[in-house]
């Protein structure tokens, strides 16, 4: 087993590898045998922490696939899953209203079923609905909680408003809180230090970050005036490879090649240095990736790394 760190998710006893595993391609990119390599690699390198949602793999794949593979495993990893993006009609009519008890109570059974187990670590919810009040969508987890079908809750996608908002709603209910913020963030994408870092941190809310390889960006995948190769992520969205991202991520790699770095060492230990960041969300086609992020996330920047950081891919500070 590499040498891996762990940390609590936020303020609560549930200890979460500082490099967590992605699970959106099992079912889609990845197979049955293909999944099965990538979580057998994942548990060896020492993470435990496994992020999927109801819709990933086509409404239920990777569940599915995670719930034949972890069956004799269970114990030995924190399990996350989400609820609230569209899943067509597989729990019936939701009116759009998917953050409500009685999409809730559907979800939670499905996501269940399909990972064959009879509770959830983490539960979280992917986005609001903009229908349900959040008071009852923390009502409706609480039950959960106190149920013992979910251990803990989480946000996905919320401002730091409404994370705000949230944990002061449970507080005053008396519901249970969310322990965890899963947001798109990266060293090319930093608007949440804004204002969701220091809510969370205010909070004692642990942040999740997801795509905190810029979509292979911060891989050094990608060349500066060559299209995408066909089946990367970007294929077909060459207007995301500006010349403002290749010189930052071109900055990348020399401050990389000055520490005997690689640029994913840089995108990945970087970002788990960032205040409030608890695990790092690394998604994984093969075990080799998996190798490689563990890896890479074992690098420990020193106080000036992260100065020197900051001014390559500027930190955000808001106005005033």
């Amino acid at each position: 087993m590499a040498d891996m760190r762990y940390r609590p998710l936020g303020n609560s006893g549930l200890l979460v590898s500082v490099v967590g595993l992605g699970c959106n391609n099992f079912g889609s990119r990845v197979d049955l045998n293909g999944t099965r390599a990538v979580v057998d690699a994942a548990i060896e390198s020492g993470i435990n922490f496994f992020d999927t949602a109801d819709t990933y793999g086509n409404k239920g794949g990777s569940e599915t696939l995670l719930g034949h593979v972890l069956r004799s495993r269970r114990d030995e990893i924190v399990l996350a899953t989400k609820f609230g993006n569209d899943m067509g009609g597989v729990y019936g009519a939701d009116y759009g209203a998917r953050a409500s008890r009685r999409y809730i109570r559907k979800a939670v059974e499905g996501s269940l079923s399909r990972l064959q187990t009879d509770y959830i670590d983490l539960y979280q919810l992917h986005k609001l609905d903009g229908v349900t009040p959040i008071e009852e969508t923390l009502e409706a987890l609480d039950e959960l909680v106190k149920e013992g079908k979910v251990r803990y809750v989480g946000s996905c996608n919320l401002d730091g408003w409404q994370v705000a908002d949230a944990e002061w709603t449970a507080r005053a209910a008396n519901r249970t809180r969310f322990i965890s913020a899963q947001n798109h963030y990266n060293l090319l994408e930093r608007s949440i230090e804004a204002e969701l870092v220091p809510a969370a941190l205010r909070y004692g809310i642990g942040i999740l970050p997801y795509f905190p390889l810029a979509n292979g960006i911060l891989t050094g995948k990608y060349t500066r005036d060559e299209p995408p190769a066909p089946g990367t992520r970007l294929a077909g969205r060459q207007d995301e490879l500006t010349d403002d991202v290749f010189d930052a991520v071109e900055a990348l790699e020399t401050f990389a090649r000055e520490r005997d770095r690689s640029l994913l060492d840089v995108a990945i230990g970087g970002l788990a240095a960032q205040p409030g960041v608890t695990s790092v969300i690394a998604g994984a086609t093969s075990a080799a990736q998996v190798r490689a992020n563990v890896g890479a996330g074992a690098w420990l920047p020193r106080a000036d790394d992260l100065t020197v950081l900051d001014k390559i891919a500027p930190a955000y500070h808001p106005r005033g």
